[in-house]
């Protein structure tokens, strides 16, 4: 008989929450289109602006502010947008962000690319606060971007010291938190950030529905899709009701349940990564540092990150490498990359991450796969060898 499989990548997307499905199956049933002013679009319009509001309150903004999006790569786009006015006034045309973004951060939306620079990153993962205080001192006010917490790593970044830099220098601040929600507690007004976007699919939400947050009298940066007024002019196409009905929902229960749900789960992880450093030659990536409760990125020197991803699915374990997938092909990690480590690391990186549904099973289950692949995998791999 087979065992069950056990899910442990929950970074990469989650299960959709029994909240999530039923409002979503409630919105299918609703005809009206959000635009009408006739009573079906008045309670389609009913289910879009619930939903607002539940995201606006677990980000601590206004729900006038949030502009739904299909998801957190096209509330990224919108938000690096060039010509927005900074805080004293000039268009800003210029971008910096950090060497760890997401991909859909680091393509730089629709900035010229000779006008975007990279900030780069200390060892732990930290953006260098010094290097960003001489990027904006040597030119025009500029629009930042820098991540809550790294979707890799886990690392949290001083996001509140980052925007009294950015703000000191008349620029602008946009946060991906795509990652943070549903697991951190965080604040738009307190991190004081110009921009914020959000997924619902990494909370237990649909797949497709995402959100750009503006901060208060923040106008915002122009629509990337024109034609009809929905969303407030800012991003114009009649509304995806039930993803939209999902999203609201699962925002809902992720915040009910964070405190409890991320307590219990950093227990697991921490317990994971006990078992994990049993195996000569492996390292916990930034440890030392503040990260997201749920979130292991661990490697073995010279070790094939994508030998060991494959040997855990063949014992059941859904892990991910640390590394991009493009094309098929396993690229190094450019987050590690930024960070300093060499080949041997970067190409090397698994990452765990624990969701709501995990259990202590689960993370001995894993510990157990582990312990099993590592020896085996040692000895298979010459590089690891050839280095010690």
């Amino acid at each position: 008989m087979m065992q069950e499989r056990i899910y442990l990548d929950w970074n990469a997307t989650t299960p959709l929450r029994r909240e999530a499905r039923e409002a979503m199956a409630a919105a299918w049933d609703v005809v009206g289109n959000p635009s009408s002013i006739h009573a079906e679009g008045r309670r389609a319009r009913g289910v879009v602006e619930d939903a607002r509001a539940a995201v606006a309150m677990a980000v601590g903004g206004e729900p006038r502010n949030v502009v739904f999006t299909s998801g957190g790569t096209e509330a990224n786009a919108l938000a690096l947008t060039p010509g927005v006015h900074g805080r004293y006034g000039h268009a800003i045309d210029r971008l910096i962000v950090s060497a760890v973004e997401h991909a859909s951060v680091l393509a730089g939306g629709q900035f010229v690319p000779d006008w975007i620079a990279r900030l780069p990153v200390h060892r732990s993962g930290l953006v260098d606060l010094n290097a960003l205080q001489a990027m904006l001192s040597g030119g025009p006010p500029a629009l930042v971007s820098v991540m809550l917490a790294n979707n890799e790593t886990g690392v949290i970044q001083p996001v509140a010291e980052v925007a009294d830099l950015v703000h000191e220098a008349g620029g602008l601040l946009h946060v991906d938190a795509v990652q943070a929600l549903g697991k951190i507690t965080f604040d738009i007004i307190k991190l004081n950030a110009d921009f914020l976007s959000v997924s619902a699919h990494k909370i237990g939400g649909p797949t497709g529905i995402g959100a750009l947050v503006l901060a208060p009298n923040q106008i915002g940066p122009g629509a990337l899709i024109r034609g009809g007024g929905q969303e407030r002019g800012r991003r114009a196409g009649t509304e995806n009701v039930p993803a939209i009905a999902g999203f609201g929902a699962a925002v809902k229960a992720a915040v009910a349940a964070r405190a409890s749900d991320m307590a219990r789960i950093e227990i697991l992880r921490n317990r994971l990564e006990e078992g994990l450093r049993q195996t000569p030659w492996s390292i916990v990536i930034s440890e030392d540092v503040a990260r997201l409760p749920n979130t292991t990125l661990f490697g073995v020197r010279g070790l094939k990150a994508e030998t060991a991803v494959v040997g855990f699915d063949l014992e059941g374990v859904a892990v991910s490498s640390g590394s991009a997938c493009s094309s098929g092909k396993v690229q190094p990690s450019h987050v590690l990359e930024a960070m300093g480590y060499g080949p041997e690391m970067t190409r090397s990186a698994i990452r765990f991450s624990l969701g709501w549904e995990t259990t202590e099973a689960d993370v001995d289950r894993a510990i157990k796969a582990w312990r099993k692949l590592s020896g085996a995998l040692v000895k298979r791999d010459e590089t690891v060898l050839e280095q010690f």
